[in-house]
């Protein structure tokens, strides 16, 4: 959707009928709505807006579930105006910039709400920076408060990040003289005013092959977007959803925030973890899953028997997103769980781009999909030309929730026609449905032909005994580069390197096998389940 372009009545229909079919649209007390209305003019379609307006409507249910405590909207909005009253005591303005350094928790969520309330701009910390990588994030970025989990105070004290005012999210591990949450949640809890301006909400970029980029999203101006969304991914209103995969990430916050904002109940586990994931499923009647790759292979490495012993009947919808989804992966997992997955595929720079539902998961393994309404997808080649179905070119993605740039103004992505890349190479089929085949910078040259990684590592994922598998170019005089893959076995399996390269070469064309295989207990992945491709080095 173009901002500026009025929408066609029968369009507006459309999405009306969506948002009530989700059950957004629904009876409520004149009062109410009145306020309702009241609060969201004040405050706009922000996130403070969103959870004020809950706090009215659904004062009494439950918001956040976490590991020590469930938390009601009602409660959420006299919490996160007394600690937007702290974080200004403790210097924050409107226009300043906030960090928050946090595991998945209520806190997490609720700084972001006063943030958003005081004006200021979230900057969401990974918390598997090291020290040294957080200092100069910090130092780059200069949030002038920083919001931490006690489990990080060494980090952060060792990061040496210049003047920050530091607040603990818990008790645990404060210093002397350092504020809690608990402390400012003990302040005065009466409503603020909505700022001058609105802050923005800053996600550092993987960062897989270089330093992690802050860029500064864009918020939805309106309900189209989540219209659309919501007439993919069958969520409704009230819903309760588990939301395992990071907060400071974009796939976990953006779940989060359209649950939250539709009035779901969110349960935040603090840490991922298989069983317990399926035991929060059944004990909560979770209908509604987020997570990466890597969470969906965990719970599938799980023994039969141990995933029989937890009644998952209520799950309705599991967003993956994150990383690459292998088709073999989604399929086993919907022959478990019910074709309830849904495949996200997008960028911190350009939100998500195309939508794979369970048939298109079916039909089509490896695909992530199609765009939804109003989303421009197109495959363009190096000359900003359209390339036809089938074959590769670069992805350029346009709509309203591009992002608005990076923190460093000397970074920027590739825009043609209004559209922009999020830096992959792919292509789509017959039937309009994206494949990405790799990122520009992992494509390979090999004697003069065009290898795409993705491609290659789907096919020996194929292999009964290969359980994950990469493929990297490195430089070869001969060839100008040649391929290495760095594959796992499955346990118990008695793979080896030279059954690899007879497997890619009966299933793959000569330029695209692999002239060496590098077996691995395991790959480096971050937490959204990318392979850190800087840190794969060949072993001989």
């Amino acid at each position: 959707m173009v901002p500026g372009v009025r929408l066609p009545l029968q369009t507006r229909a459309e999405m009306l009928a969506v948002l009530v079919r989700r059950g957004m649209v629904r009876p409520i007390r004149p009062d109410r709505l009145a306020r309702a209305g009241v609060a969201l003019h004040r405050w706009g379609p922000t996130l403070a807006g969103s959870f004020t307006v809950n706090a009215i409507t659904r004062a009494d249910q439950p918001a956040l579930i976490d590991d020590h405590e469930s938390v009601t909207y009602g409660e959420i909005e006299s919490r996160t105006n007394a600690i937007a009253r702290g974080l200004q005591a403790n210097g924050l303005t409107a226009g300043d910039r906030l960090g928050i350094l946090c595991r998945n928790e209520a806190s997490f969520i609720e700084t972001m709400v006063a943030t958003s309330k005081v004006g200021a701009d979230a900057l969401l910390l990974n918390t598997s920076l090291s020290a040294p990588e957080l200092g100069a994030v910090l130092r780059r970025e200069q949030p002038k408060v920083l919001v931490h989990d006690g489990e990080f105070t060494d980090i952060v004290t060792e990061a040496d990040a210049g003047p920050v005012a530091r607040v603990v999210a818990e008790n645990d591990g404060a210093g002397a003289g350092t504020p809690t949450l608990a402390d400012l949640r003990g302040g005065d809890p009466s409503p603020l005013d909505p700022p001058p301006e609105e802050g923005r909400t800053v996600i550092l970029t993987s960062g897989t092959t270089g330093a992690p980029k802050g860029a500064q999203v864009r918020r939805a101006e309106n309900l189209e977007p989540l219209a659309w969304f919501l007439g993919r991914v069958p969520i409704d209103a009230g819903s309760v959803c588990l939301e395992p995969a990071p907060l400071y990430h974009a796939h976990g916050l953006g779940q989060t925030i359209i649950a939250t904002g539709i009035g779901c109940t969110v349960v935040l586990p603090r840490r991922f973890d298989p069983l317990e994931t399926l035991a929060l499923i059944e004990r909560h009647r979770v209908r509604v899953l987020t997570v990466v790759p890597t969470m969906l292979q965990r719970i599938m490495d799980l023994d039969p028997a141990e995933r029989e012993r937890y009644d998952t009947s209520t799950l309705r919808v599991v967003v993956c997103s994150g990383s690459a989804l292998p088709g073999q992966l989604a399929h086993d997992f919907m022959d478990q769980f019910g074709d309830v997955l849904y495949n996200l595929y997008g960028s911190t720079e350009v939100a998500w781009a195309t939508i794979a539902t369970p048939r298109d998961l079916r039909e089509a393994p490896g695909t992530v999909g199609r765009p939804p309404q109003h989303t421009r997808l197109e495959i363009l080649d190096d000359d900003g030309r359209p390339r036809p179905a089938g074959e590769t070119g670069h992805i350029f993605v346009g709509h309203e929730m591009l992002f608005e740039g990076y923190t460093d103004p000397s970074q920027s992505r590739r825009v043609v026609d209004g559209m922009m890349t999020p830096g992959d190479l792919g292509h789509v089929d017959e039937e309009g449905r994206l494949f990405v085949d790799s990122r520009v910078d992992d494509m390979i040259i090999s004697g003069g032909e065009n290898v795409y990684p993705g491609q290659v590592e789907e096919v020996l994922r194929t292999h009964p005994d290969v359980d994950d598998a990469v493929v990297m170019g490195v430089e070869d005089e001969r060839f100008g580069q040649r391929l290495i893959a760095y594959v796992v076995p499955r346990p118990g399996s008695e793979l080896t390197g030279e059954t690899v390269i007879g497997f890619a070469r009966d299933n793959l064309a000569r330029f695209k096998v692999p002239r060496e295989v590098h077996l691995r207990d395991e790959l480096p992945r971050n937490a959204l389940g990318k392979v850190l491709r800087r840190e794969l080095r060949p072993t001989g």
